[in-house]
């Protein structure tokens, strides 16, 4: 378990909860125009594909989907692990990406030289205004209703089915992962809990515990967590609140699952902000995926 003793550092007092839910839906809807402005030609690899925008059929609402295909696809009849991730705009292109962009596909080429590790990613665009509900698993008495249930819908009945009958993919739980940021690392830990079935490892980023208190009882009811590989990461200077709400979670998941299972960790400078998460992606893809994936392999018991 790879633990920083929280008494050490100081945690910076963070903004107010309003700031945070106003920098969620006002940084978003800006993504075009400043991509426009700076004339950005993109830093997208080859292996980055943009597909048709979908009609998300539980939200009556068009979203594009970026398909990140590993090095050797297309060379052999080999299947990958599928790795679903939030955000889309800041996965794989500066020119979509508001503060930055991960560096998804990158780091994802370089890992398969360097370990093997080859996975399809597919990363889903926020949808801009609505963003916080898409995202938000339970209704706020302050901030509205949720549509969580609904994207998540989407994702599982809709555009895995898609996937999997288009691409090389694994489709069994054991070989598909969920990870995101933020709200999107909310929404990813939901899924897991949610979704048993479908998804068995998921890296959650920054997770904004405090907007969906309801998250606490379902994670600690949740009987699948022996089942599952989770990552939870946390930034020492993202705020009180994010902070506390990260570690009420770490002391419940501690309880439910395995040391094996669970790596949570907070980085005592961590800010909230795609360059801390860009950072730790490899590290957190890594721990979740621990050995090469090759093809027809059961992961089941990593």
């Amino acid at each position: 378990m790879d633990l920083i003793d929280t008494a050490s550092p100081p945690l910076t007092r963070g903004c107010p909860r309003i700031t945070f839910l106003l920098l969620a839906i006002a940084i978003p809807m800006m993504l075009p125009a400043l991509a426009f402005a700076t004339g950005n030609p993109g830093t997208a690899q080859a292996n980055v594909h943009v597909l048709p925008p979908m009609t998300m059929d539980s939200l009556d609402r068009q979203r594009t989907v970026r398909i990140y295909l590993p090095p050797g696809y297309g060379d052999s009849d080999r299947r990958y692990p599928v790795l679903y991730m939030h955000d889309g705009q800041n996965l794989f292109d500066t020119a979509s990406s508001y503060a930055g962009e991960w560096r998804v596909d990158e780091t994802l080429n370089r890992l398969a030289t360097e370990r093997g590790l080859e996975l399809i990613v597919v990363g889903i665009d926020h949808g801009g205004e609505h963003r916080i509900h898409e995202l938000t698993p339970f209704d706020h008495p302050e901030y509205g209703a949720a549509e969580g249930a609904a994207y998540l819908e989407f994702l599982v009945g809709q555009l895995k089915p898609f996937v999997d009958a288009r691409f090389n993919t694994m489709p069994g739980r054991d070989h598909t992962a969920i990870m995101g940021s933020s709200l999107g690392g909310l929404i990813s830990h939901y899924a897991l809990l949610r979704y048993p079935e479908v998804f068995s490892r998921a890296a959650v980023f920054s997770p904004a515990y405090w907007v969906a208190p309801g998250i606490y009882p379902l994670a600690a009811e949740s009987a699948d967590g022996a089942r599952s590989r989770l990552y939870l990461l946390m930034g020492g200077a993202e705020g009180e609140d994010m902070v506390s709400g990260y570690l009420r979670m770490q002391t419940l998941l501690q309880r439910q699952i395995p040391p094996s299972c669970l790596r949570t960790r907070l980085v005592p400078d961590g800010g909230h902000n795609e360059g801390f998460w860009r950072d730790e992606f490899a590290r957190a893809v890594n721990w979740l995926f621990p050995t090469r994936p090759a093809a027809g392999r059961d992961l089941s018991a990593l």
